[in-house]
């Protein structure tokens, strides 16, 4: 009755007629399936079983389309990517540092490690696009067949990361590790901005303001003894951190952009062109840097069970971070890795007997603070 009112009100002096086509639309747009005579029953809004708010029910008189709320199926799925790769994150250090021989130098050759941490995604990407074509059957979204212009933005992020890592080499003849620790956190701020300019996705002065304070709190948490040292870094240590932030969050920002470009295709065959690439070019890493070490023991010279578990590891927290580029974002991920430090961290303490400091606590706090932020302004939109 009250929705009657409102759209009688609406309508003024207007006629019988015009009145009853504007019940009539709010009737099919409430989805009412009884009929008119129902319209009519003061114990309508009992039989519909929800009930409409003011402003919906005015959208609706007017012609307007309440928007749908998001389906629970992506939110679980969200959530349970995000969670994946935090857990999956934050043990891939203590496996680093298990797969030291003598907690001093690596037996196997890294660059090895990394191509076959690609080979394995590649595998696992195949096998669950077999199983997709089982249950599925092929067909346009899930077929491997392609043409070069998809095929040809896939080897960019690669080319990116491959750059970043090689920059790696370099960084270190001007910062010490403390520092480099700490100019890392630059990843943070810079692809917040990408994320901005080439997305073009608005982030809301309550998010910004958690993004700093999520780059400040995990530099804090990292702070030590030597730390000070960063203030003096040279001028050249700066501008490879710069760059190398920049190559990070381009990649990173670049991998959301393919997966989402084309949202009906099925991840796991984004997955084994991403993968692809990936493994060409850590091949090529191979041959630049490691060539005599690799060829001369072996490819799989120094693996042992750790180094294999490492290397499985590494994989699903790859596929982890394009499950999350595919149903979340840049920022999700980001937040994801920095919670997965502090974890690596405190799980630390019974391991390896890490004891537990002032900044790492303060750090923390900054970043549970920041997490909360950003998931408060979400929900707040």
């Amino acid at each position: 009755e009250a929705l009657l009112a409102g759209a009688d009100n609406s309508l003024g002096q207007g006629t019988g007629e015009v009145v009853n086509t504007r019940r009539t639309q709010a009737a099919t747009a409430l989805g009412d399936s009884v009929g008119d005579c129902t319209w009519m029953d003061p114990s309508h809004s009992a039989v519909m079983g929800k009930e409409k708010t003011e402003a919906e029910e005015e959208a609706l008189l007017a012609g307007a389309k309440v928007p749908a709320e998001p389906p629970q199926e992506d939110w679980g799925r969200k959530s349970i990517v995000t969670l994946a790769l935090t857990i999956l994150t934050s043990s891939q250090g203590l496996l680093i540092a298990a797969s030291k021989a003598q907690d001093v130098r690596y037996d196997y050759s890294v660059t090895s490690a990394n191509c076959t941490v690609e080979v394995v995604k590649m595998i696992m990407s195949l096998a669950a696009l077999t199983k997709v074509w089982k249950s599925e059957g092929v067909n346009e979204d899930n077929r491997l067949s392609t043409s070069w212009g998809e095929l040809c933005v896939y080897p960019v992020p690669a080319a990116l990361y491959l750059v970043k890592n090689l920059l790696q080499y370099y960084i270190f003849l001007y910062v010490d590790p403390p520092s480099y620790q700490i100019l890392k956190n630059l990843n943070i701020i810079s692809t917040g901005i990408l994320y901005r300019v080439f997305l073009k996705k608005k982030l809301s002065g309550v998010q910004w303001s958690a993004l700093l304070l999520l780059a400040l709190g995990c530099t804090i948490a990292q702070l030590t003894t030597g730390s000070d040292q960063v203030l003096s870094t040279p001028f050249m240590g700066l501008v490879l951190a710069i760059v190398m932030a920049i190559l990070s969050g381009a990649a990173g920002v670049y991998t959301e952009l393919i997966m989402k470009k084309r949202p009906q295709r099925n991840v796991n065959v984004q997955n084994v062109y991403l993968y692809m690439f990936g493994v060409i070019f850590n091949v090529f890493a191979i041959f630049l840097y490691d060539y005599a070490a690799v060829f001369g023991n072996g490819f799989f010279h120094g693996y042992n069970t750790i180094v294999c578990v490492m290397i499985l590891n590494h994989a699903l927290s790859g596929i982890a971070v394009s499950l999350v580029m595919k149903y979340a974002d840049n920022i999700v991920k980001v937040y994801s890795t920095s919670v997965a430090m502090i974890l690596t961290t405190l799980v630390s303490i019974p391991l390896f007997g890490f004891q537990l400091t002032l900044p790492f606590v303060l750090g923390t706090s900054v970043v549970s603070v920041a997490v909360y932020l950003h998931y408060q302004s979400k929900l707040m939109k």
